[in-house]
């Protein structure tokens, strides 16, 4: 497994899809952040996380793309399966190369909260600063950044699975764009459904809905176990595929 983790992280910066996606993504998080915090004069990041989320519909896709289908374009995936590494460690090789380069890119770009420390200490210092608490939340913010990798690598898990079904990358970006962009979208689709048992049953599998109790500070271990099983049942499917593959 550590074999093809390795291959797979190099891959990343061998070809330019690396540095594309870490370019993207810390460019998109900067604005992000400026937008929703700096320009808007507010310490509330709950916004920013929420925004950060949608990047994936495009981010997410470029990582998971090419795991399972650069293989089979390549006619590499025969002696990716007869090499003495189980299924399981061949799958989960790949998905932590991927969720190794996300949760890093996430965490660099962490860096972009900084300027609101250094604000509000600023503030502190004037006499004019009529308020009660000055500055960012940092359990809301750690909360968000937990809340935002368990989603990012739940996507991580379902593209991997896409890749795992098809040998063309742009197919395999494109359904899990949709996957994701649905995923998403449902809670704000749920404000418009007017049934009750509908509109529960939606919120439940919310994946955006889930999140606004970590904008609030709130660790939702309801919500951390239903990212951590999407990321289970996915990596469960990938598994089941190649296993049929393999023997059948």
């Amino acid at each position: 497994m550590f074999a093809i983790y390795k291959k797979e992280l190099r891959s990343y910066f061998i070809n330019a899809i690396g540095y594309v996606y870490v370019g993207v993504f810390l460019a998109a998080a900067a604005l992000m952040c400026c937008y929703t915090t700096l320009i808007s004069k507010t310490y509330d990041t709950g916004t920013y996380f929420t925004m950060l989320l949608f990047s994936f519909i495009i981010l997410i896709p470029l990582l998971t793309m090419k795991l399972f289908a650069e293989e089979k374009k390549l006619r590499t995936e025969q002696l990716l399966m007869t090499a003495p590494v189980s299924i399981w460690g061949m799958v989960l090789g790949k998905f932590f190369a991927a969720a190794t380069l996300f949760v890093g890119t996430v965490l660099v770009s962490c860096i972009n909260l900084f300027p609101l420390y250094v604000y509000a200490n600023t503030e502190r210092l004037s006499q004019d600063a009529q308020v009660f608490r000055i500055g960012p939340s940092t359990p809301e913010i750690i909360s968000c950044v937990i809340g935002v990798i368990l989603i990012g690598l739940a996507f991580i898990s379902i593209g991997l699975f896409v890749s795992s079904l098809t040998e063309n990358q742009l197919a395999a970006a494109v359904i899990t764009v949709a996957i994701i962009l649905v995923m998403l979208i449902l809670g704000i689709v749920n404000e418009f459904i007017h049934v009750y048992a509908i509109r529960f049953v939606i919120d439940w599998i919310s994946i955006a809905s889930r999140f606004t109790n970590f904008t609030t500070g709130i660790l939702d271990y309801s919500a951390i176990l239903y990212y951590l099983s999407i990321s289970g049942v996915f990596l469960l499917l990938t598994v089941r595929v190649y296993d049929k593959r393999r023997w059948g």
